[in-house]
C-alpha cells in the first residue's frame, strides 16, 4: 500500500508530524509519496503533483486541518480514493484523527481497518454575459456576499428555475451537509448530517428576521444573480478560497456534482463524536 502526502507548510507543527507519519507508516510496510511543496518542506527532491496521486497511492494523507482540506480538495483534482486528514491543533470537523494519534492511524490503516464517509460536492459555474466564465468544485459552501460597499446587497435566488427569493442581506452561502458546520453554522444555519441529501441556503445577516436558512433537496439546481445596479459588485466565494467579482448580469448556477470526496474515519469516530468534542456538548 502506498500513502500520499500534503501537508500545510504555513500551520507550526506540519513537519515534525509528516516525520512522524512517514515513520509509522514505514514501520507498517507502507510506503509514502509527497506531494511538491510538501517534499520542498522537509528539503527533499522528488515530489510529484498531488493531481498525479490518483495513479500513484491508495489513500492521500492531509497534514493540517479543515482549512488545509479544502484547500487540498482542489489540488487533488480527480481522486475517488479516501481522503484522511491528520490534525494538527484543535479537532477539526474533516480530519481522521490528530497528530498524537499517528501510530492509532497507521495501523488501521495497515489492518484496514477503517471506512469512507461519502461527502457531497458542489458543481459551481459563473456565466458572464451569457458564456461560462469559470467553473469550481466545492466541498463545504459557496457564498455571495458584498464586495467593498458597507450596504446591504440585493440579490436573488431561483430553486429549478423557480423564484426562490430576492434577499437584502450581506450575503448568501449555498452549502452541503459538510458546510453545514463552518459558515453556514456561523450565520445561524442548522446543523445538517453528512448522510442528508441536502443542500442549505443560508442569509448572512438579512434584513428581515423572517429570511431564514432553508434546506431542500440536493437534486435541484440553484441559481443566484444580483438584483440591481446599486448594490455595486458583489465577492463570490467557493471554500473561502477562490474569488470572483460579480457584476450585474451575471449568473451563478449551483449544483450537486456527479463525484464525491471520500473522507477517511478511523473505526469508532464518527461525526456525531466530533460534534460533542468541538462544540462541547456536556449533556444534562
Amino acid at each position: 500500500m502506498s500513502v500520499g502526502i500534503i501537508a500545510n507548510p504555513h500551520k507550526l507543527g506540519s513537519v515534525p508530524t509528516l516525520l512522524a507519519l512517514r515513520s509509522a507508516l514505514a514501520a507498517r510496510g507502507i510506503t509514502t509519496v509527497l506531494e511538491e511543496e510538501t517534499a520542498a518542506l522537509v528539503g527533499e527532491s522528488g515530489g510529484i503533483p498531488a493531481k498525479s496521486f490518483a495513479q500513484l497511492v491508495e489513500i492521500a494523507a492531509v497534514i493540517g486541518g479543515d482549512g488545509t482540506m479544502l484547500h487540498a480538495l482542489a489540488r487533488l483534482g480527480d481522486f475517488d480514493k479516501p481522503v484522511a486528514g491528520i490534525n494538527v491543533g484543535t479537532l477539526g470537523f474533516l480530519t481522521s484523527c490528530k497528530d498524537d494519534e499517528l501510530d492509532v492511524f497507521s495501523a488501521s490503516i495497515a489492518d484496514g481497518k477503517f471506512t469512507t464517509s461519502a461527502r457531497t460536492l458542489l458543481d459551481v459555474t459563473v456565466r458572464r454575459s451569457g458564456q461560462l466564465d469559470a467553473s469550481f468544485v466545492a466541498l463545504n459552501e459557496v457564498t455571495l456576499a458584498r464586495g467593498v460597499t458597507g450596504r446591504l446587497i440585493s440579490l436573488r435566488a431561483r430553486v429549478n428555475g423557480e423564484l426562490l427569493n430576492d434577499y437584502r442581506a450581506d450575503g448568501l452561502i449555498v452549502a452541503t451537509p459538510t458546510g453545514s458546520t463552518a459558515y453556514s453554522l456561523s450565520a445561524g444555519g442548522p446543523l445538517i448530517s453528512p448522510d442528508a441529501a441536502v443542500f442549505l441556503i443560508t442569509p448572512i445577516c438579512p434584513h428581515s428576521l423572517s429570511q431564514r436558512a432553508l434546506a431542500l433537496s440536493d437534486s435541484c439546481v440553484i441559481e443566484l444573480s444580483l438584483v440591481d445596479h446599486e448594490s455595486g459588485p458583489m465577492l463570490f466565494t467557493v471554500d473561502g478560497r477562490d474569488s470572483v467579482r460579480i457584476e450585474q448580469g451575471d449568473l451563478i448556477e449551483v449544483k450537486k456534482s456527479v463525484k464525491s470526496f471520500h473522507l477517511l474515519r478511523l473505526e469508532g469516530s464518527s461525526f456525531y463524536e466530533a460534534l460533542r468534542k468541538k462544540l462541547g456538548w456536556q449533556g444534562v
